[in-house]
């Protein structure tokens, strides 16, 4: 009993246990330091852009504003003068704002930023979607814009327009000088220029009858009618759990189904307009 109470026996028995309670720390220490490193690593590795402080939820979505190119302009002055992260709901995303990080997305990878988002509008109005715009990058996309770039943005297919282009200048110039003419009379730059760029699109599209039905007009509105429901807010894209509702994708839907019945009504008589000029030059020729 003596030898156990002695200073020496306690000194044989919590040597041992200091040495494996140091090694315990030590092998702690040495493990946090690994995964810290490893951490910081993949921090580096997966850096984030600058980003305003968010609410719960909303995200930065109250930070948007009215004018959104005004108020990302403000915030990336103070967050973030290349780019910038916001999170709008549940959906993160990348404001550019330099002409160094918007060459950097554009052209320098721009492969890796050359798809877009699923839209339900897209799929049901652009059946797929097949358009080049909306496509995403692949094989089909590739082939598609080959197609574009061969067939309708060809230096001679351009230049085969040049006569349209100069008769549609003119007389868009004749409607300023009118205007001009006329005292109190107001020119509404933004609608001239729509209205010149739609019938440019229309007469490389129909033919120098675009204008017969009011079809130019009925095409410029089916634009008007689309763009909100393809660029528009849709509020289960930012906040998904929503989605298991369905009321509001329905909805898209059903909007998007009748705007692609009325550009199907166009399109099918265009198609059949150039059917029937093709079948009557066939004709000219073999009589």
């Amino acid at each position: 009993m003596r030898e156990i109470t002695s200073p020496r026996a306690w000194l044989l028995l919590l040597v041992p246990l200091f040495l494996l309670l140091a090694r315990r720390l030590l092998a702690t220490f040495l493990s946090g330091n690994q995964q810290r490193t490893r951490k910081r690593q993949q921090d580096d590795h997966h850096r984030l852009p600058p980003s305003p402080p968010a609410l719960p939820v909303l995200g930065h979505l109250h930070l948007v504003g009215s004018v959104p190119h005004v108020s990302l302009r403000s915030l990336a002055k103070n967050h973030g003068h290349d780019l910038m992260l916001l999170r709008l709901g549940a959906m993160p995303v990348i404001v550019v704002s330099s002409p160094r990080a918007a060459e950097a997305v554009l052209r320098t990878h721009d492969h890796v930023f050359a798809s877009r988002p699923y839209s339900v509008v897209a799929e049901v109005v652009l059946y797929g979607p097949s358009d080049i715009g909306f496509a995403p990058y692949g094989e089909y996309w590739r082939q598609a814009r080959k197609l574009v770039t061969t067939h309708l943005l060809s230096v001679k297919r351009v230049q085969a327009f040049h006569l349209a282009r100069e008769e549609e200048v003119r007389r868009v110039m004749g409607q300023i000088g009118e205007a001009a003419a006329a005292r109190g009379a107001a020119v509404d730059v933004g609608e001239l220029l729509g209205s010149f760029t739609n019938d440019q699109a229309c007469r490389a599209v129909m033919g120098e009858s675009f204008r017969s039905e009011g079809r130019n007009k009925l095409f410029r509105q089916l634009v008007v009618d689309t763009s909100p429901l393809l660029g528009g807010f849709n509020v289960e894209e930012f906040f998904p759990f929503l989605a298991r509702f369905g009321v509001i994708s329905k909805v898209v839907r059903t909007k998007s189904e009748r705007l692609r019945r009325r550009w199907d009504e166009l399109l099918d008589r265009l198609i059949q307009d150039h059917e029937d000029e093709a079948s009557a030059s066939a004709g000219i020729k073999e009589m």
